[in-house]
C-alpha cells in the first residue's frame, strides 16, 4: 500500500475503474487494486486514487489494514515449499472467507508470480489442493497458487442451503443482482479484486503478474474474469469449463436465481461466448480442456463447441484438448495439471 499526503490545494483527478471524476484534496491514498467498505466504489476493477477527508489513522485501522488481516488455520510442507489455509473478513462477501495457498521453496527468498484457481460446485478451497497434486508444478515452476473458497459462508440466506448447484458451494463467480442475494454474492468482485489485494499484502507475490485457470463452474468463472479484465490475468486456462451458462440447464438456474430474468437483466455480461464476440482488450488465448467421457459434457451442460465457433467468428486465439476417454473428476484434472501449470508459467514469466 502507497500512502501519500496531499494538500487542500486545487482538484485532482480521481480514477476508479470505469468511474470517473474530481474531488477536493484531502488525505490522498494511492493504491492499485484498493479494497474496502466504500460502496461507492465496490463495482470497481482497480482503484488508482482514492480521496478522503478522514484522519489517516481512521483510515488505516477501519479502511485498509483490517481488510488485509488473515488468520492461519493450517499449514503444510510440501515439495520444499507450504500449503497453507488462512482465513480473512471479507468486505465484498460480507463474511468470514477462507482461502488456500501454495508457497514454493523459491517464495522464501523472492516474490513470485501468482496462479489463481476457481473451483467447481460443491467445492471448497480444499479440494484442488488436496486432489490435483498441483504442488509439485508450482515448485519446479516457482509459482504461488491460491484457491478461494465457491461462495461465501455462513451468512443464512433462507434457500442457500436447499440445492447442490445454487446458494453455498454455487456462487457462479458473478455478482448477484436480486434483492436477496446482492449483498453476499459478489464471487467476481471477490475474485477480481478483495483477494488479490488481500493475498498481494500478506504475501510475496510479483503484483501484475497473475493468471488464472479453474474447473467445471470455477472454469466458467476463469474465463469470464479474464474476458472481463483485459490485461488483468497474464494467461487463461479451464478444465470443462461451463462455457455458455445462459444456455445450459446449470447457468439458467443459477442466473435467474442471482440476476433475475434474462430478458432484462444482461445475462450475456456473465458468459465467456458472449463477452467473446465484443472482446476488444489486450491479446488473450483460450485454453479449453475437456474429457469426452465427462457426463456433464454429454448432457450439453458444457457446451465448449459453442465458445470456440464463438472465438472463431470473433477471430480471438482458443486451444481445445480433447481428452480421449477422460470424465469429469479430479483424475482427469491430477492427468493434465502439469501441462496447465506449465502453460501458466511460460506467460508468467514470459
Amino acid at each position: 500500500m502507497v500512502l501519500q499526503l496531499g494538500s487542500n490545494l486545487g482538484w485532482v483527478e480521481i480514477r476508479v475503474g470505469r468511474i470517473s471524476g474530481r474531488s477536493k484534496l484531502g488525505w490522498v491514498i494511492q493504491q492499485y487494486g484498493l479494497t474496502g467498505g466504500f460502496g461507492i466504489f465496490r463495482e470497481a476493477y482497480y482503484v488508482i486514487m482514492f480521496f478522503v477527508s478522514f484522519p489517516l489513522n481512521f483510515i488505516v485501522h477501519n479502511g485498509f489494514k483490517m481488510a488485509y488481516e488473515i488468520t492461519n488455520i493450517a499449514t503444510n510442507k510440501i515439495f520444499g515449499g507450504v500449503q497453507k489455509i488462512v482465513s480473512h473478513d471479507s468486505t465484498e462477501l460480507g463474511c468470514k472467507m477462507n482461502f488456500a495457498i501454495y508457497l514454493p521453496p523459491q517464495s522464501e527468498s523472492e516474490k513470485l508470480p501468482v496462479l489463481y484457481w476457481l473451483s467447481g460446485l460443491t467445492c471448497n478451497e480444499t479440494n484442488f489442493v488436496q486432489k490435483a497434486g498441483a504442488q509439485k508444478y508450482a515448485a519446479d515452476g516457482g509459482v504461488i497458487i491460491v484457491c478461494p473458497d465457491t461462495s461465501p459462508r455462513g451468512v443464512n440466506i433462507p434457500g442457500d442451503s436447499d440445492a447442490w448447484d445454487f446458494g453455498v458451494g454455487a456462487g457462479f463467480y458473478i455478482n448477484a443482482t436480486e434483492e436477496v442475494w446482492k449483498k453476499n454474492y459478489r464471487m467476481y468482485s471477490y475474485v477480481t479484486f478483495e483477494l488479490m489485494n488481500v493475498v498481494n499484502a500478506n504475501f510475496p507475490t510479483l503484483e501484475g503478474k497473475q493468471s488464472i485457470f479453474g474447473h467445471s463452474m470455477g472454469g466458467h468463472g476463469a474465463l469470464i474474469c479474464a474476458l472481463k479484465n483485459p490485461g488483468l490475468y497474464k494467461s487463461v486456462s479451464a478444465f470443462s469449463p461451463i462455457c455458455n451458462p445462459i444456455e445450459c440447464p446449470w447457468g439458467i438456474k443459477a442466473f435467474t436465481g442471482y440476476l433475475g430474468p434474462r430478458d432484462t437483466c444482461n445475462w450475456e455480461q456473465w458468459d465467456a461466448t458472449e463477452l467473446v464476440k465484443s472482446y476488444s482488450g489486450s491479446p488473450l488465448e483460450l485454453f479449453i480442456d475437456q474429457g469426452t467421457e465427462d457426463q456433464f459434457y454429454k448432457t450439453k451442460q458444457l457446451l465448449p463447441e459453442n465458445l470456440i465457433e464463438s472465438c472463431k467468428n470473433a477471430n480471438m486465439p482458443a486451444i481445445l484438448k480433447m481428452r480421449d476417454g477422460y470424465d469429469h473428476s479430479y483424475f482427469y484434472i491430477t492427468s493434465f495439471i502439469e501441462e496447465h501449470i506449465k502453460y501458466h508459467c511460460q506467460h508468467l514469466k514470459n
